[in-house]
């Protein structure tokens, strides 16, 4: 009798560490998520205050970045859990918006300071 009530209980301890394990990761993609929407927010910012981006591409990136962000709360929205292909859809563009922050801003384009 002991040995299937430690055998009930080993069981169970496995299942509530995978459980909360993959909560943390779950945690992990979303904060990985909003961490780097939050760099890139900061990234734009930066070549505002640096004058390396002009206004024109400044206001086209803040727009990219406002898409990205209303596309995280719609496919949240249902749930707030992203599946596999939802996340890598805004992994990917994602990437395509960081490339083109580091492309406008190491372009030669500045604005011009009297």
């Amino acid at each position: 009798m002991q040995k299937h009530i430690g055998l009930v209980l080993g069981s169970m301890a496995i299942v509530v560490g995978l459980s909360a394990a993959a909560n943390a990761q779950t945690y992990h993609r979303y904060h990985n998520i909003e961490a780097r929407e939050a760099r890139q927010e900061r990234r734009i910012d930066q070549g505002i205050r640096t004058g390396q981006l002009t206004q024109l591409e400044a206001k086209r990136l803040e727009v990219q970045h406002s898409r990205l962000d209303y596309l995280d709360d719609r496919l949240r929205a249902s749930g707030g859990r992203l599946t596999y292909a939802e996340r890598e859809r805004l992994e990917r563009d994602l990437n395509r918006s960081s490339s083109a922050i580091y492309r406008e801003r190491h372009d030669r384009d500045r604005y011009y300071r009297p």
